[in-house]
């Protein structure tokens, strides 16, 4: 499984490169171009880069906020100020500070630093209703009776997608598009029928599901 990833740069030049340099290395980028979804997309990552200079709330803010609500997850600054008092700011909360211009390979070295030194103590669960997800290991286990769910790899395909969204309201067209990677067709039934099979799996009951909510005439959503 990728390494997920969370990156918010503004700039579409340096995002754009950097998210297709990193993906190489087979890491799994959620690029952000502002902090506005920036706590409901770090919980899915095991990794945050954040740039200083955003719009609406600075990079500071942003890390400060992501750190507080997840402290173990490691947070790279970036930044084109390099002042000896931009940096202390930084690293009075996060965990590295890389100032621009930077060459892929130091970005990547600081990454992979940042995620040995976290690894063991790094949580690497997600606790959802009756729920324990293991997100390296793709293993789901029933909290109530300690069972392992098992799904197949298109059930756990939109299951991820999901988590990468977490308190977000996903359409069919964005899941559907995100999870095979084509167009939806209005009137296709695959998705709703995944989705009932997944419920049946994952819901203590399918008829009233409380992991995979229903938005009505929108899509769906799951809440952490």
């Amino acid at each position: 499984m990728k390494i997920p990833v969370l990156y918010i740069e503004d700039d579409a030049e340096i995002g754009s490169w950097v998210t297709r340099d990193l993906t190489a290395r087979g890491y799994e980028v959620m690029w952000l171009t502002n902090g506005e979804k920036a706590l409901q997309e770090a919980g899915a990552c095991r990794l945050a880069i954040v740039d200083v200079m955003l719009p609406g709330l600075d990079g500071f803010t942003v890390g400060q906020r992501i750190k507080k609500q997840y402290p173990q997850l490691p947070v790279l600054m970036l930044s084109a100020r390099s002042s000896i008092d931009d940096k202390l700011q930084g690293l009075q909360f996060a965990d590295d500070y890389l100032t621009k211009p930077f060459h892929p390979d130091e970005l990547a070295a600081r990454i992979e630093v940042l995620l040995r030194r976290t690894g063991e103590a790094f949580e690497e669960t997600l606790s959802l209703k009756h729920l324990i997800v293991h997100i390296n290991d793709k293993k789901i286990v029933h909290r109530d009776t300690g069972d392992e769910i098992v799904l197949t790899g298109k059930q756990y395909h939109i299951f991820q997608y999901f988590l990468r969204h977490l308190g977000q309201i996903m359409t069919k067209e964005q899941i559907f598009e995100g999870v095979w990677g084509e167009p939806y067709i209005e009137g296709d039934k695959t998705l709703m029928v995944h989705i009932r099979y997944l419920r049946e799996k994952l819901e203590r009951d399918p008829a009233a599901p409380e992991i995979i909510e229903t938005i009505r005439g929108i899509g769906y959503r799951v809440k952490n």
